[in-house]
């Protein structure tokens, strides 16, 4: 039951006119935006133009478009970070990710754009556009009244519910945060925020019965409140999500880099990210020989990536440009291995087998395991369940899980780098961090 969000299209028809105030818009916002210098103006907007309520929808449609592909980012950047992907490009700013350069990731905040010379790695670009994007259009909706603005108390909802994702994902892969050029923050500032944004969502869409993006803040919530070890808080918010919920991202095919399926492009179209090992022929329950695992299907491509040295082994979940494969940014199976986390004991162990049946795995016998053998249990469900969704970058942070170590196929060295420091742009000028 995802979401078809019919603002798209009527937007669609008045980005082009508010393209201009857009860009606007996002200058204003860190210093770490600032590759939107090189956007051509295509008109002339102004600013106070922006009052005007007809405006408004599109800004949020563009907002939500924005998350969208910042959202991606993270699934991808993580995904390599963590080592669900090897680089197989043969770009500069692609492989660095892999052995995690330091020096490299502080100078590549990240971008929307995707060509056959960029990457366009990273997730702290993205993230912060729409982060600003998303508050300030809330900001706008917030000075109409309903009669002004079709679908406003919709459109409000929305914008809460993915600043509380796209905070989330700060907070979850950022060594440090930062908000609107201001002070050092920790992970538990930024998650109070996210935590706040999707319980004023939660509020919203129960009052316009949204069923999807109620579903949606309660799965962020639970995320939130589990990073923050609120575990009966989390548990709760999970097990109220009904079975078959999935919110996906939404795509087009071609014509907008920021609207395409990022993890597609990559992985498949353009052999830049290859599916190592440890997530080749994975088959249930790890036994040799046994049924193959569903949850984390890849092929061998019978060649080598474009750096001439990786094979290539393509990730078979999200074979697609458009939506025929779409990514979950929230869903039931995400939700119940949360609860199952949350609980522990039978209890959790009867949900991992729930989400088991509903993904066609079979089911684990029992006893429940207990201690860190239930930890280790859940961890490798979420590994297999949620593959190539940015999740296990976020698994491995929360509970210092070992990265990639040594020197790579490529004689390259892996750096002690885990979570990804504030880029050089935002730190050189925030006036709150020393240069």
């Amino acid at each position: 039951m995802s979401l078809r969000i019919n603002q798209h299209r009527t937007a669609a028809r008045t980005l082009r006119t508010v393209k201009a105030a857009l860009v606007a818009l996002s200058l204003a916002t860190l210093a770490a935006c600032d590759q939107l210098l090189g956007v051509d103006n295509p008109a002339s907007v102004t600013e106070q133009s922006l009052g005007d309520p007809t405006l408004v929808p599109a800004l949020a449609a563009a907002a939500i478009q924005t998350a969208q592909c910042g959202a991606e980012s993270f699934a991808i950047t993580g995904g390599v970070l963590s080592g669900e992907y090897w680089s197989a490009a043969g770009l500069v700013d692609n492989h660095t990710w892999e052995w995690r350069s330091v020096g490299d990731i502080k100078n590549a905040p990240g971008s929307c754009t995707f060509s056959r010379t960029t990457s366009a790695m990273g997730f702290y670009t993205p993230l912060q556009q729409a982060r600003f994007q998303l508050e300030d259009a809330f900001a706008r909706l917030d000075k109409f009244e309903d009669a002004d603005i079709p679908n406003r108390a919709l459109l409000m909802t929305q914008m809460r519910a993915y600043t509380g994702y796209v905070l989330l994902l700060l907070a979850e892969g950022m060594c440090d945060m930062t908000i609107d050029r201001g002070p050092k923050m920790t992970k538990e500032q930024v998650l109070a925020i996210a935590d706040d944004r999707f319980t004023d969502a939660i509020a919203r869409a129960t009052a316009i019965n949204n069923s999807s993006l109620l579903n949606m803040a309660r799965v962020g919530r639970a995320r939130t409140r589990l990073d923050l070890k609120k575990l009966p808080e989390a548990a709760a918010d999970a097990n109220a999500v009904p079975a078959n919920f999935v919110f996906n991202i939404e795509f087009t095919d071609g014509g907008d880099a920021r609207r395409e399926n990022r993890i597609y492009n990559m992985t498949i179209r353009n052999d830049y990210e290859s599916v190592p090992p440890a997530y080749q022929n994975l088959t249930v329950n790890g036994v040799p020989g046994s049924v193959p695992d569903p949850r984390v299907k890849v092929k061998d491509a019978g060649r080598n990536g474009n750096d001439g040295i990786t094979r290539m082994w393509q990730q078979q979940k999200f074979i697609a440009q458009t939506g025929a494969t779409p990514i979950p940014l929230a869903s039931w199976n995400e939700a119940q291995l949360i609860y199952a986390e949350a609980v522990g004991g039978q209890q959790g162990f009867d949900a991992i087998n729930r989400v088991r049946t509903a993904n066609s795995v079979p089911t684990l016998a029992g006893p429940a395991p207990t201690g860190q053998a239930f930890t280790d249990l859940v961890l490798e469900e979420r590994r297999r369940q949620l593959f190539s969704e940015g999740q296990r970058y976020a698994d491995m942070l929360r509970y210092n899980l070992p990265f990639q170590s040594g020197v790579n196929r490529k004689g390259q060295v892996y750096s002690s780098l885990t979570c990804v420091p504030l880029p050089n742009v935002e730190v050189l000028n925030n006036p709150n961090f020393g240069s």
